[in-house]
């Protein structure tokens, strides 16, 4: 079979994947392990629909919008009750503790990364109706407003630009080598883990998934939100695990901009929204970036110290546009270091340095290839000119769900499937790169 063909079969399969797990208002990440709405989730797959049908793009981000919290919180998870059987769900989460939870929604009670305005505009620039389209930016604005404020409100009680995640959940990477030594320091007795049912693991392969200790800090977390009613004050009083993340900051600098490009659009000021991201830029290069080894670094507020882990998604900030240009270059070099971006066949970056401590090549972001990661660094690489890498990477992220299918995660050795199947952003974001290459 030519390359040609196998990308025209793929482009068709993709669609299909997308098709088939969409449920008529938003899509399933997975259509067993991940039955309901994903808030990052549904921000890229929107860019994956916004190649071919900006509609469902519309009605996929209206849906997340239409579960957002009265203080502005965008929930991790909009549940469907249709699909009863999963953990955590409703009843596990009690998000109505809060007054500020949705009416009409059951909704977990933490956040993902705030990619949505960029899936907003990105849509609105891919409609075919100008009128439809510039009704959906008017539509959308004041909840990403609402969103970005809360973010700003309530997780930067210091007024430093840099914004805090209070779960691993929220960071979007639930089991990456990044939250160890934070989670080891939580010491949990046996009366002290909550009782809990895992549905994951047997749906896919417990080697692939977080470890049982780790699921037991996941559940005592929720626990602690949940019994100070979601209140963010009270929260961070005691809680033992509050991180300013890089990808989370990175992702919403660049929702600042482009928040602030559909207020130009709209004929709103976006100078709060620009003056806003410029402080969060700032407080990443003079807190968060690390001079020695080329990178940005995550910050545990609770222990006061730069988290010492070196995982791939620290280097988003490059998609973003944080780093200047010289910065950006050390970034490149220093992702060279593990990954070998002058060679055309090889495959995409693992989410981990193999040789890092705790390295897994299949166990949940500690060590696989995840497509989203490598599509935020090729964006980045073509950002800063860095045009021979970023079309190398391309052809990898292509050639990898082209050769293995459209699984959640891949081995960065042999790339061999793992975690769910048919899974909606693998095939979204594998639209968006092909698609774009070929117009």
């Amino acid at each position: 079979m030519t390359s040609e063909k196998k990308r025209k079969i793929s482009i068709e399969q993709a669609r299909k994947i997308l098709d088939f797990n969409w449920t008529g208002s938003y899509t399933q990440p997975g259509p067993r392990l991940y039955p309901h709405q994903w808030s990052w989730d549904s921000g890229l797959v929107a860019f994956g629909y916004a190649r071919y049908d900006t509609s469902r793009a519309v009605r996929e981000l209206r849906h997340l919008f239409s579960a957002q919290w009265k203080n502005g919180l965008l929930p991790q998870i909009v549940f469907n009750p249709e699909f009863g059987n999963y953990f955590p769900g409703p009843g596990f989460w009690h998000a109505k503790e809060s007054p500020n939870a949705p009416e009409h929604h059951k909704t977990s009670g933490v956040v993902q990364p705030p990619v949505h305005a960029t899936a907003v505009l990105h849509t609105y620039r891919h409609a075919g109706d100008e009128k439809e389209g510039r009704r959906f930016l008017e539509e959308a604005y004041p909840h990403l407003r609402s969103w970005h404020d809360y973010l700003y409100r309530e997780r930067d009680p210091e007024d430093e630009g840099l914004v805090y995640i209070r779960h691993p959940w929220e960071s979007g990477m639930d089991n990456s080598p990044l939250w160890d030594t934070v989670m080891l320091a939580i010491h949990l007795k046996a009366e002290e883990i909550p009782r809990y049912h895992r549905a994951d693991t047997h749906t896919v392969s417990a080697a692939d998934r977080p470890t049982s200790s780790a699921y037991d800090r996941f559940a005592w977390l929720v626990r602690f939100f949940a019994e100070r009613e979601y209140d963010e004050a009270k929260i961070r009083e005691d809680c033992p695990f509050l991180v300013q993340d890089v990808l989370f900051n990175a992702l919403l600098y660049r929702s600042d901009q482009d928040l602030a490009e559909i207020a130009r659009i709209l004929g709103e000021d976006p100078s709060p929204m620009e003056e806003r991201g410029e402080k969060t830029r700032r407080a990443m290069n003079e807190k968060l970036w690390d001079e020695e080894h080329a990178i940005y670094l995550d910050y545990d507020l609770v222990s006061e110290r730069k988290i010492q882990a070196y995982v791939t998604p620290n280097f988003v900030p490059l998609y973003a546009g944080v780093p200047d240009e010289e910065q950006a270059r050390r970034m490149v070099e220093s992702l060279k270091g593990y990954f070998d971006l002058e060679n055309e066949k090889v495959i995409p970056i693992p989410c981990y340095d193999v040789h890092g401590f705790g390295f897994s090549p299949v166990q949940y972001w500690r060590g696989p290839v995840w497509i989203n990661i490598n599509w935020f660094l090729m964006r980045g690489l073509e950002r800063y000119g860095h045009d021979e890498e970023a079309r190398r990477l391309r052809e990898s992220i292509a050639n990898l769900v082209e050769d293995s299918g459209f699984h959640e995660y891949f081995d960065p050795f042999d790339g061999s499937g793992h975690g769910s199947v048919f899974f909606s952003w693998t095939a979204a974001l594998y639209l968006d790169t092909v698609m774009d290459e070929e117009g």
